[in-house]
């Protein structure tokens, strides 16, 4: 075989190299490719100045080994370094662990929790805590240093959210005077607004414009979650959904939901029911749904800093409404609310006996997803003063199911009381069985379609609401027995788009039901008993002489 041969022919080969096994690259068509000393490819060892043949593959195998090698290296020589600074550093925040009595000779305080209810907070061991009332109580630091509790633990993932991306931006400064400064090595993500621990734990930042977007989280998994301001989410949704997100896979981590909060806003309603109404504050208590809570008042005069500065004369020279609110803590009250005039020492009463002769009426806003609301009521034939008597609030009812509750409800009056449904109810969307109109109505309950004009039914409301000229008596009084409707009454807020309106945003199902009531314009000189004469009804059209028209 001469130097100047290249190829051999595959019959060639197998005579020539009879023990050898081709490799599938040595073959060109029918052809053996040699070296340049007349051997086989499949013959390893090239001779010197011979050509070679360069595997892509192989050199990329060989470069990603390289890099990890070097990423390896680079990673430990950084986790020693965090370490040895660790060790040396002069600088903490106060989380919930010192505030149990972790050492802190040498350390500069960054952050020292001011006594009282800030302190509480941050040691709070509950699982759901709100920490609320007036302005200037120092929540949103408090915010922040909470979920550094367990900044040391790579698996801890915290988040913490704000109705709007203005507001976050507040937050997110304020981190950045707290956490660079505390912990060397943390580091930002603006794109994702992520900080990210030398320990691997993170902290996000993000926020929830409209229910819709906790969907963001969805498959998302978190051990300590923070609303900043839940009052300003109109609804529960995303306090619900988002609790779902709560769980980690170190059991050293404890999971944890944080609330902060003024009184006052959309969702002032859900927020004062979950959290205030069912014990007094400082308390700890089982919700209903399982979930251990604490709700911790803070005012201002908790806060040294701001306490005796020109904050608080700014607060002092608020209108009554706000400065209630900001000032004094006052959930009783909404900033906002479309009712100011509401006065629960003059429009909530205690329960008595209603004389059977005064003339009574319903009004019904039918809901299965969201509640379905009745509003019972029976006029003063003294003043015409509309006395709500009675109430039913209830989610996941049926039209029949419905039918039965107000059955049951009625089951102790003369005889059954006539009133006015929304007209939703009588609507047929593609279905072919009976309306829930048509359903209650053959169930026995006398009720027509509702006058549902928003405006002229608020307009009602606030003269109601009213005292009469001649002791005054509020025109309508509500039973302290009806507290969904109180709470509506108390919290809704005005549409910030259409002043005159309600936001329908908010909780106003039992607003809505005595909305179609007193568009009814119930008096005291028409008796229910009108409607005897009608006991085989076959349709939902009731007398208009009854509602006062």
């Amino acid at each position: 075989m001469t130097k100047e041969l290249k190829y051999i022919t595959l019959d060639e080969f197998s005579k020539l190299y009879p023990d050898l096994v081709l490799d599938q690259y040595d073959v060109t068509g029918n052809y053996v490719k040699l070296k340049v000393d007349g051997t086989p490819a499949k013959k390893r060892g090239f001779k010197k100045g011979g050509v070679r043949r360069y595997s892509t593959v192989k050199a990329t195998v060989k470069k990603h080994k390289e890099t990890r090698k070097r990423v390896g290296k680079e990673k430990k020589k950084a986790t020693r370094a965090v370490k040895e600074v660790a060790k040396k550093s002069t600088k903490s925040i106060i989380s919930a662990d010192v505030i149990k009595g972790a050492n802190l000779a040498g350390k500069t305080i960054l952050f020292k929790p001011n006594p009282g209810p800030q302190t509480d907070f941050l040691a709070a061991p509950e699982k759901d805590v709100l920490y609320g009332g007036a302005a200037g109580g120092g929540k949103s630091y408090a915010m922040l240093v909470d979920p550094l509790r367990f900044a040391h633990k790579a698996e801890h993932r915290a988040l913490i959210l704000r109705r709007s991306m203005p507001e976050l931006r507040e937050l997110i400064d304020k981190s950045r005077e707290l956490y660079p400064k505390a912990f060397s090595g943390v580091r930002f993500r603006e794109v994702d607004k992520i900080w990210k621990f030398p320990s691997g734990a993170t902290i996000q930042f993000s926020f929830l414009e409209k229910d819709a977007d906790v969907y963001r989280f969805q498959g998302q998994a978190y051990s300590w979650i923070g609303f900043d301001e839940i009052t300003h989410l109109p609804t529960e949704f995303a306090w619900n959904y988002l609790a779902s997100r709560l769980r980690t896979t170190n059991p050293e981590i404890t999971t944890y939901m944080r609330c902060t909060a003024n009184p006052g806003g959309a969702g002032a309603a859900w927020v004062k029911k979950r959290y205030i109404e069912p014990t007094p504050p400082n308390e700890t208590f089982l919700g209903n749904d399982g979930v251990v809570r604490k709700f911790i008042p803070a005012l201002l005069a908790d806060n040294p800093y701001l306490a005796n500065t020109d904050y608080l004369k700014m607060l002092e020279s608020l209108p009554p409404v706000q400065r209630r609110q900001l000032l004094e803590g006052n959930w009783d009250i909404n900033e906002g609310c479309a009712f100011v005039e509401f006065d629960t020492e003059k429009h909530i009463i205690p329960p008595f006996d209603i004389p059977p002769s005064w003339s009574r009426l319903k009004g019904v806003d039918y809901g299965y997803a969201a509640e379905s609301a009745v509003i019972w009521a029976a006029v003063d034939p003294e003043d015409d003063t509309l006395i709500i008597y009675r109430e039913l609030y209830q989610k996941g009812l049926t039209g029949e199911d419905l039918a039965e509750r107000i059955t049951i409800y009625e089951e102790g009056d003369a005889y059954s009381i006539s009133g006015v449904l929304d007209t939703a109810a009588w609507n047929r969307t593609g279905y072919t069985g009976p309306t829930i109109g048509e359903i209650l109505v053959r169930a026995g309950h006398k009720l027509r379609p509702a006058d549902k004009n928003r405006l002229a039914g608020k307009i009602q409301i606030h003269e109601r609401l009213k005292p009469n000229k001649i002791d005054g008596r509020p025109k309508m009084q509500i039973f302290n027995t009806c507290p969904n409707l109180i709470r509506e009454l108390q919290t809704i807020p005005v549409d910030k788009n259409r002043p005159e309106d309600v936001d329908t945003k908010a909780p106003d199902h039992a607003y809505d039901a005595l909305r179609y009531l007193i568009m009814s314009r119930p008096r005291a000189s028409v008796h229910d008993e009108m409607f005897q004469f009608k006991q085989n009804l076959d349709t939902h059209q009731m007398s208009d002489e009854v509602f006062g028209y």
